[in-house]
């Protein structure tokens, strides 16, 4: 599962797992059956992490070392594998993937929004201003709806269930059907006097603004998720989504991302690529110069290692790749004619 061999010492295992990890993170992966081989990596990681579980796993396989998934875990600081990734980790990373969820009040639905990155960021991390427009708990009347000094009252037609039960014999049998109360619209409940505030909603729309970290070289589409900065919960007890954030890279005049690599595109005098020169190229560390042989083709490229971005939870750097576009000139000047002319005669000697 985690693709090392069976002699693997602790810090193959852990780089092994940290790179499966974040390759099938279901904030990150959205392909079918992502979160399920997420499940499985860890659950991997958590046998062969331990001694004594590798130990039972290697005598007997997985079922010799399967135990609850509270103690499974137990031993794994999720907090520092994933550091500076901006994945979810902790206590709230356990819950989301390995506990079951408990029944309760129903929890508000995850916000989404998507940001543009500058690549100057993305190669050195920070933080990006995030503005998000949400409904929250109107503070007038404390998310109920009611005016002050009043209070929902129960609904009178479904006596306070949200719901209207018909039922009907066909046959032998008893059919039941069941439907939304009209009146409170299955809240059970009915505001008399409203909040002048929120109307009647219980909320009202604010804008948030927040600082989002951005880890060191995100790639395009990563998932950012902020817990309990989503959309609140219909239920006045119940917890808020999540706001999840989708980083993808502000176009930058000077590159073009292909992953971690970077490209740039110079022009190139004819007589340059011809004869060979040196030529100043930007780089996310400032201006490098580059040598230029002579005899150089029209779309030749140039890379420099290690002077992209930072490969995202690994080790290392893409690469800036110079693409040469030599240019051609379309107005000549008398000279410059007599000597293509010249040039020409050469050639076909």
């Amino acid at each position: 599962m985690l693709g090392v061999p069976r002699d693997a010492d602790a810090k193959a295992i852990r780089d092994a797992f940290r790179t499966l990890a974040l390759r099938y993170h279901p904030d990150r992966n959205k392909e079918p059956g992502a979160e399920e081989h997420f499940k499985e990596i860890a659950e991997a990681y958590a046998v062969l992490s331990d001694a004594n579980k590798r130990a039972a796993y290697d005598a007997g396989g997985f079922s010799a070392a399967g135990v609850a998934p509270e103690d499974l875990f137990a031993g794994i600081n999720f907090d520092e594998l994933f550091r500076g990734t901006g994945f979810g980790v902790g206590d709230n990373f356990f819950d989301r993937f390995f506990r079951p969820r408990r029944r309760g009040p129903a929890r508000g639905e995850d916000l989404e929004i998507a940001i543009e990155i500058p690549l100057d960021k993305i190669a050195r991390g920070g933080e990006e201003t995030v503005n998000t427009r949400r409904p929250t708990s109107c503070s007038a009347c404390r998310g109920t709806g009611a005016a002050a000094g009043t209070a929902p009252k129960s609904c009178d037609a479904c006596h306070g269930s949200g719901q209207h039960v018909t039922s009907r014999r066909d046959g032998g049998m008893v059919v039941q059907y069941v439907t939304e109360c009209s009146v409170c619209h299955g809240a059970g409940s009915v505001i008399e006097k409203p909040c002048a505030e929120c109307r009647g909603t219980g909320k009202v729309q604010r804008i948030e603004t927040l600082e989002v970290k951005i880890p060191i070289g995100a790639e395009e589409g990563t998932v950012l998720r902020i817990a309990g900065r989503g959309l609140p919960s219909r239920d006045a007890t119940g917890t808020a989504g999540d706001l999840l954030v989708t980083l993808y890279t502000r176009p930058d005049s000077r590159f073009e991302r292909r992953g971690a690599d970077l490209w740039h595109t110079t022009k190139l005098p004819v007589a340059d690529a011809a004869l060979g020169t040196t030529v100043d190229v930007p780089t996310l560390d400032g201006a490098a110069s580059v040598k230029v042989p002579a005899g150089t083709q029209p779309d030749s490229v140039l890379q420099l290692s290690g002077r992209g971005l930072p490969r995202f939870g690994e080790r290392g750097r893409g690469d800036l790749l110079i693409r040469l576009q030599v240019q051609i000139p379309e107005h000549l000047s008398p000279e410059e004619h007599k000597l293509y002319e010249r040039l020409r005669s050469l050639a076909r000697k």
